[in-house]
């Protein structure tokens, strides 16, 4: 089993840089390679446990996803997972089932297990449930929506929702539509108000009058995707449909072809994120993308960066753009 010495030698590194490296402390890119590639090769095994103890960490991450059904959340949790992991941080996951008592417990439970930082989804727009680590200075990085008011707290990583849900709509007006409903999730919710608000701001821009019985807030789910999406189309109130939610656009487009109706023939439509309906033949989907790994690894390094700054961690809002991903559901007949 080789030393300290030997990984030292083998790096072509000086001692202390090695030690520090070893001990949990940061060291440049460049040299933390040499240093693994070194440690690998003379067979030195790090004392894991010990490092912690004099570093003070636990080289883990606490992330809060709101379930563990929704694609997004666990995509997302993916690329974090893939990106810490090359940093050598693991990651210790909750899924709150949308709940915001779970949220809070979920909270509660990463600080007793000494996680290093949090990254987190919010469901609950007060911010309550992260006061217990904003005290203690952990960093937290919130993913898709910053709660007002902690701006100067906590770190984000956002998407334009508001710029990408405009073009969306745009799309549809361009091609005729004035009836354009949209779908959205829950309305106290950031994100939803922000895609509303692009909805919004593109009517205004090309004369439609905005109908606020055009628009419908779901719970996230496909059933209610669905139940909308009938609903609207039976009132003849709609040529054309956003879809602001993954799981409102699968019950979205069920629903269309389950009443026998073609995209766009009889309706266009746009949809949020990819779904499996996405590529079909007979009507490729247009859809928004979200920058899905982008948002991921951007969360990671933001509180990877805070965790090496041993001053208290700078807040960062960083966001991200979407792209509108060319179908065939958009023309009017």
């Amino acid at each position: 089993m080789g030393t300290i010495k030997d990984v030292a030698r083998r790096s072509g590194l000086g001692l202390a840089t090695v030690s520090k490296y070893i001990n949990g402390g940061s060291v440049r890119e460049e040299n933390k390679m040499a240093i693994e590639a070194a440690i690998q090769d003379v067979g030195f095994e790090v004392n894991t446990v010990a490092r912690s103890l004099r570093s003070g960490r636990t080289q883990t991450i606490g992330v809060i996803i709101p379930q563990i059904a929704d694609v997004f959340s666990t995509t997302i949790l993916s690329y974090v997972e893939d990106t810490l992991r090359k940093h050598d941080y693991s990651c210790l996951f909750i899924n709150c089932q949308l709940s915001e008592k779970r949220e809070r417990q979920a909270v509660e439970f990463m600080i007793s297990k000494q996680v290093d930082g949090i990254i987190n989804m919010p469901i609950d727009t007060s911010g309550f449930h992260l006061a217990p680590a904003i005290q203690k200075d952990m960093p937290v990085v919130l993913i898709e929506q910053m709660i007002g008011g902690l701006e100067d707290k906590v770190s984000a990583v956002l998407v334009d929702n508001i710029g990408v849900s405009e073009k969306a709509t745009q799309l549809l007006i361009d091609a005729g539509h004035k009836d354009i409903g949209i779908l959205l999730g829950i309305e106290s919710v950031s994100v939803d108000r922000q895609r509303l608000l692009g909805y919004k701001q593109a009517l205004v821009k090309s004369g439609v009058p905005f109908n606020e019985n055009l628009v419908r807030y779901t719970d996230y789910s496909t059933r209610l995707g669905y139940e909308y999406t009938e609903q609207l189309i039976k009132a003849g109130r709609v040529t054309a449909l956003f879809s602001a939610n993954y799981y409102v656009t699968m019950g979205a487009v069920m629903a269309i072809n389950n009443m026998g109706l073609s995209m766009p023939q009889d309706l266009g439509f746009i949809g949020f994120d990819k779904t499996p309906f996405s590529d079909v033949p007979d009507a490729k989907l247009t859809f928004v993308e979200q920058p899905l790994k982008d948002i991921a690894t951007s969360a990671a390094d933001i509180i990877l960066a805070a965790l090496q700054n041993e001053r208290k961690p700078r807040t960062v809002i960083k966001t991200l753009s979407a792209t509108i991903q060319p179908g065939d559901t958009v023309s009017k007949h």
